[in-house]
């Protein structure tokens, strides 16, 4: 079940916004009833029209996505900055991005129009594995992995056990490439993990989310995602629910 102006909104009626005033002006029925509440949620099986004419689901698509930096993760912006449907611009469905990444973070993002699968993505009950590789203001030592694989304590609550290794350093700017495997997915939570240990991110960019990886895409880039990755993902996302 979703939101009624959420799922018009993937159905390609409108902005979800526009949805929301398109309801609130008794535009919009639901199995025959007039709506004009914004709380109401529907299902996959309910009928819904806009000024008497039936809409109907989009069929689901899922592109892989790299994610260059400087562009939202969002379908819109109010200060006309780029987003990531932007790129998408070429295809007829109207897809939204998988959780987010930074407006300066690059990496793989997961784009689609199915409600569903994007919140069994990121339900934080599903613990599918992300890796980010962190260019870092400092040289991490076995220390600071150790603190990281442990948890930090950010905004009063303390991080599941991660992995991290150390890249690389460079001695003479001060500086090091670190890797940082996580399952959930708080807001700045990579940024504020490194800052917590004293290691400030200088680059960062998402190269895996679960067994999916970039390959040889380049940023701005975007790939249809096959039919047994689609079932793979939705199978770790249920075998790993807490």
């Amino acid at each position: 079940m979703e939101r009624l102006q959420k799922v018009m909104a993937h159905m390609g009626v409108a902005s979800r916004r526009k949805c929301e005033e398109i309801i609130t002006s008794g535009r919009v029925k639901v199995n025959g009833k007039c709506v004009k509440e914004l709380g109401i949620k529907v299902s996959q099986s309910d009928r819904i029209e806009v000024d008497g004419v039936p809409v109907y689901r989009e069929e689901p698509v899922y592109y892989l996505f790299y994610k260059p930096k400087g562009v939202l993760s969002a379908a819109s912006d109010d200060r006309d900055r780029r987003v990531v449907t932007d790129y998408f611009d070429d295809i007829k469905e109207r897809v939204y991005p998988v959780g987010r990444l930074d407006y300066d973070t690059t990496g793989l993002l997961i784009m689609t129009n199915d409600g569903e699968f994007s919140q069994l993505m990121t339900h934080p009950k599903h613990a599918i594995d992300k890796t980010y590789v962190a260019k870092v203001k400092g040289i991490p030592t076995p220390r600071h992995m150790r603190q990281l694989e442990r948890g930090i304590m950010i905004d009063g609550r303390k991080t599941s056990p991660a992995v991290a290794k150390i890249i690389s350093f460079d001695q003479a700017k001060g500086t090091g490439i670190v890797s940082l495997t996580i399952h959930e997915g708080w807001n700045h939570q990579v940024k504020k993990m490194f800052e917590a240990v004293g290691l400030p991110v200088q680059k960062l960019k998402r190269e895996r989310f679960g067994f999916l990886t970039l390959d040889k895409l380049q940023p701005g880039d975007a790939r249809i995602l096959k039919g047994h990755e689609i079932q793979k993902l939705m199978k770790m996302a249920q075998n790993t629910s807490k």
